[in-house]
Formats: structure tokens, C-alpha cells, sequence
């Protein structure tokens, strides 16, 4: 069983390098090849995968119960959550859809590029109709947006991430528009520069070794998105991408995609070639890269202690700018065009606004051609922006090519895991943020290795929340770490004391 099941990982491990030379490194014209190639080992995957020999393996184990030890009842539990799941799925179904999933990302590229909905409309129209037939396959009781849910956030309903989302938008808007309000005004000017893209680049890997990203496990490469990919967690590599007018962007990926990368790092090794070396949920996982990117890389100790870094590295362009500044910098309110680059109050309201039209796109209320209206009036309601073409708008994200609908939401989610996971680490390391103010991340590293990391898919991840702070995860640790935050930053009076960093 293991030996199968370690060939379908291997096989998928291919699958995945395929996918990341394709963002990474293919020449243009290599694109039908590479489509072809994920096509067949796709196919190959699934096939072996949902074969006789796997379900009868699954079957004999699942009879021998109590004999198993636990960490071999979780394994075969699983596999067979997976197998079952992707049972339902065709071959011929596989095949197609990993093609169409190719050919819309080279599409989702050239329209990105010229700004122009129309190029990759075609493909997303085939992509919907698609996702449309997987969330049949698979079945649901309520939506058909469940379906492609449970794919990224197991034990999450389109329901429950309604009422969710109708609780926490409303009270982050109201926060975010009083924060607007406030009479303090900060000094962004000193930003306007043009910063070299190579010190950019240096500046994310002298972080990236800080936090305790292993670059003999890993690397760091330039892509059109930033994104985490793993073949085995010996190598697990990210993708992150400068700007020259843009000092933070490069930075705040890099430490995202690290967080993820430490995560896929810190799995046992024991568990290597099997799903327990894998996520419970991308929620989960999310929180993994919100805790390094916003509350550890967006607090004033850690930029007390990396201001002097940026200084060697973009001589004579930060001489008058104190550690404050960048902290108050790297944290500005304000609405933005782009997801990735949205502040902690208004990046929610990015994900609701996905939220709304992939459900109606799945459940055929909205047709892909209206994608752009949509969007464009969602986003003037939620964050009072006009949106000024495609390439800003809806054609900014690369999940839609992918096929990713239904993974949005764990963003928010990873929000909330992460702000009530942290509570608890501030509460169990002692002098916490004094150690972030010297770039001691090990402490940190090795709480998150035995709470959350080492534990594969051994449990959920409303279970990882529940069992490490003792609550149900909830929006009240998100709400009450931004409030905490931003007020001190824009002199607004709290009606609680005591502030994080």
C-alpha cells in the first residue's frame, strides 16, 4: 500500500515540477508540449491512484481496525477521504481538464499582459463549465460550490462561509472607514523612488535564511505570481517578483511564501511520500504565511532590526527614514487595486468580492462574460475603487487559470487560524517580540514545527485551532489584532487597552 501510494506522490512530485517550469522557466513555445506532458501523467496519477489494487489495499486496512498503529489508521482514514473523492472523477475528465488548465494559464499570461478580459474569456468559460461538472461528479447536499470547497477546506460550507463573511465584512468595514476617517496622516513621500530590484532581491533571501527557510531544501525564483511549490520536503521552492517603484512587494512575498515554504519544510520525516506530509486545509496553511508576512514582517521589531539592512542595501535612499517609518509604511490603510498588495483591513474584503462571483459562477447566476462588471461594481461597493482595466482587475489573480475555484476563501480564513494561533504563541513564548527585534525566529519556528507543522493531516484544521487555543476558530482574535494595531497607528482612542506591535 505504501509502496503504491509513495509512486502516485512521485508521480505527482512530476507533475508539480512540470508546473513549476512552466511558470518559472518554459520558453513560449513549449507550452502545447507541457500541456500535453500534465495531461498525461495527470491521467496517469488518477488512474493509479483510483485503481483496483489501491481500493483493495484501502479496503484490507480499513477491516483491520484496532491492529493498525495510529498513525497508520490516519494514513489509510486519508487515503481513502481521497480516494473516494477522486473515484468520482473520470479519466478521460482528468485529462481534459489538466490540458484546459495549461492553455488558460498561457491565455490568463497574454491577457494580463495586454489587459484584455476577451483573450482569456474563451478558456474560462471552458474552465467554469468544467468545475460545474467536477462539483457534479463529486456530489454535494446544499451547493455545488461545496464540492470544489472541501477540495481546499474540508468541513467548510458555502453556508457557513456566507454567514462568516456577512459577520466579519461589515465590521471590517466599518473599521477600515474609521481608520479612513482619522485625522493623523502619515508621510509616505520618501516611497516615490525608483529601489534597485537586485537589492530587492538580496534583502528577500538575507530574510528568508533569517526565518529558517533551508536553501539547501529550496530556492527562490522570479515568476508572473508569487507562489509555493514542494516536491518532497527536501525541495520545496517559492516564486516571488520585484517592482522598481514598489520597496515592499518583493519583500512581504518573499516572507509569505516563506511562511507556506516552512510549512511544507517542517513536515516529519516519517511521513515523507505519503498525504500526511500535506496540509489538513489551505486555511491552514494560509495562516502559516499571514503569520510571517503581517504579524511577524509588518511589526515594529522586526523593522528595528531590518531597517539597517534596507539602508546597506539602497544606499543613501533611507538615511533620514527612521524604523517607525517603515513600520507606519509597510502598514498603510488605504483601498487598493491589486489582492497581494492590500493592507490587513481591506484584504478580506478582496476575498469576498471572489467569494460572491465564483459561488454564482458555479451555480450558473453569473456567466463568465460577466466577470468584468461584476467585479468592477463589487469592488466600488466594498472598497469605494474604480477599476481602471482587466489587468487591475479581474485578470490580476492566476487561481482562475488554474482551475482554483473554491480557494480564495481559505486567504480569510488563514487570517483568522493565524490571529488566534498567534494569541496563544505570544501567551507561550516568553519576551516573544523582543526576540523578533533581534531576528530570533527559532523560538517561533520550533512552536509552529510542534503545534501545527509536524502534525501533517493527522487532524483538522478547525482541530489544530481548537486543541492549541482552546476555542472554536472564530473572527473575534482577527478583529481584536487589527484594532489593537491600526488604532495606536492613526491615534484613534481604543475602548480596550493594550496594543501588539
Amino acid at each position: 500500500f505504501k509502496e503504491l501510494l509513495g509512486e502516485v506522490m512521485d508521480a505527482q512530485a512530476a507533475v508539480a515540477l512540470l508546473q513549476w517550469d512552466e511558470e518559472v522557466n518554459m520558453p513560449p513555445k513549449g507550452a502545447p508540449a507541457c500541456g500535453r506532458q500534465l495531461a498525461t501523467l495527470s491521467k496517469w496519477v488518477h488512474r493509479t491512484f483510483t485503481s483496483e489494487e489501491m481500493g483493495r489495499y484501502i479496503e484490507e486496512l480499513l477491516d483491520a481496525g484496532d491492529a493498525l498503529a495510529p498513525d497508520d489508521a490516519v494514513l489509510v482514514a486519508e487515503t481513502h477521504y481521497d480516494y473516494l473523492r477522486q473515484k468520482k472523477l473520470p479519466g478521460d475528465f482528468i485529462e481534459r481538464f489538466a490540458e484546459a488548465r495549461s492553455h488558460a494559464y498561457q491565455a490568463w499570461v497574454e491577457a494580463r499582459d495586454a489587459s484584455d478580459f476577451g483573450v482569456f474569456l474563451p478558456h474560462l468559460e471552458t474552465l467554469v463549465e468544467l468545475l460545474r461538472q467536477k462539483a457534479d461528479y463529486i456530489g454535494y447536499e446544499d451547493a455545488p460550490y461545496d464540492a470544489l470547497l472541501a477540495g481546499y477546506e474540508r468541513g467548510m460550507t458555502t453556508r457557513r462561509l456566507k454567514t462568516l463573511f456577512a459577520d466579519l465584512g461589515p465590521r471590517q468595514s466599518a473599521l477600515l472607514h474609521r481608520i479612513l476617517r482619522a485625522p493623523h496622516r502619515q508621510d509616505f513621500d520618501w516611497l516615490r523612488q525608483d529601489w534597485n530590484e537586485d537589492a530587492q532581491w538580496a534583502v528577500t533571501l538575507h530574510m528568508l535564511r533569517d526565518m529558517g527557510y533551508d536553501f539547501d531544501a529550496g530556492r527562490q525564483d522570479r515568476s508572473v505570481h508569487p507562489f509555493t511549490i514542494n516536491f518532497d520536503l527536501h525541495d520545496v521552492r517559492i516564486t516571488t517578483r520585484t517592482h522598481p517603484r514598489e520597496l515592499f512587494s518583493a519583500i512581504t512575498g518573499s516572507l509569505h511564501e516563506g511562511g507556506h515554504a516552512l510549512y511544507e519544510q517542517g513536515f516529519l520525516e516519517k511521513d515523507r511520500r505519503t498525504l500526511l506530509a500535506q496540509a489538513p486545509s489551505l486555511g491552514i496553511h494560509e495562516s502559516q504565511s499571514r503569520l510571517w508576512e503581517n504579524t511577524i514582517g509588518r511589526s515594529l521589531p522586526f523593522w528595528k532590526h531590518y531597517a539597517p539592512l534596507l539602508r546597506e542595501h539602497f544606499p543613501g535612499q533611507l538615511d533620514d527614514i527612521s524604523p517607525e517609518a517603515i513600520h507606519r509604511a509597510v502598514n498603510r490603510v488605504r483601498p487598493s487595486l491589486i489582492r497581494v498588495e492590500a493592507d490587513e483591513c481591506t484584504y478580506n474584503l478582496h476575498i469576498i468580492l471572489r467569494f460572491e462571483i465564483e459561488v454564482a459562477l458555479i451555480e450558473g447566476a453569473m456567466q463568465p462574460a460577466e466577470v468584468p462588471h461584476a467585479w468592477n461594481t463589487r469592488m466600488k461597493a466594498l472598497l469605494d475603487i474604480d477599476v481602471p482595466d482587466d489587468a487591475r482587475g479581474c485578470l490580476q489573480d492566476i487561481h482562475w487559470s488554474h482551475g482554483e475555484m473554491g480557494y480564495f476563501a481559505s486567504y480569510a480564513l488563514g487570517n483568522l487560524y493565524a490571529a488566534q494561533l498567534f494569541e496563544k504563541m505570544r501567551d507561550d513564548i516568553p519576551g516573544l517580540w523582543d526576540s523578533v527585534g533581534h531576528a530570533q525566529f527559532q523560538p517561533i519556528l520550533t512552536w509552529l514545527r510542534e503545534k501545527v507543522h509536524h502534525i501533517g493531516r493527522r487532524k483538522r484544521a478547525a482541530e489544530i485551532v481548537r486543541d492549541v487555543t482552546g476555542r472554536e476558530p472564530d473572527a473575534e482574535a482577527f478583529l481584536r489584532y487589527l484594532e489593537k494595531k491600526f488604532y495606536p497607528l492613526y491615534e484613534i482612542p481604543m475602548t480596550e487597552t493594550g496594543t501588539d506591535p
